[in-house]
């Protein structure tokens, strides 16, 4: 059975993801997601706004660029870049 779900909504370019996980954890859950083609010079633009990044952008294995922070209560944010692969990764089953 596949652990992660990516659902198209029928109009625009929005998804929604679903992971699964075995446990639950009692800690916060969520992680937003925040798709920028410029993603160097949006993070550029935060750092200069005094806002600190948990990870700087880097190259993850599923082809995005990821850049991680938390915002003041605690919620995971997760700027990325990730292009064609986001709704068309070379691992997609149709």
């Amino acid at each position: 059975m596949p652990r992660y779900a990516r659902l198209e909504c029928p109009d625009g370019e929005a998804t929604l993801s679903i992971h699964f996980t075995e446990t639950i954890s009692t800690g916060n859950n969520i992680t937003l997601y925040f798709e920028d083609e410029n993603l160097d010079v949006l993070v550029e633009k935060l750092q200069v706004k005094g806002i600190t990044l948990n990870q700087l952008p880097k190259d993850e294995a599923w082809l995005w660029k990821e850049a991680k922070l938390q915002d003041p209560d605690g919620n995971n944010i997760i700027l990325f870049k990730a292009g064609e692969d986001r709704k068309n990764p070379p691992w997609r089953i149709n």
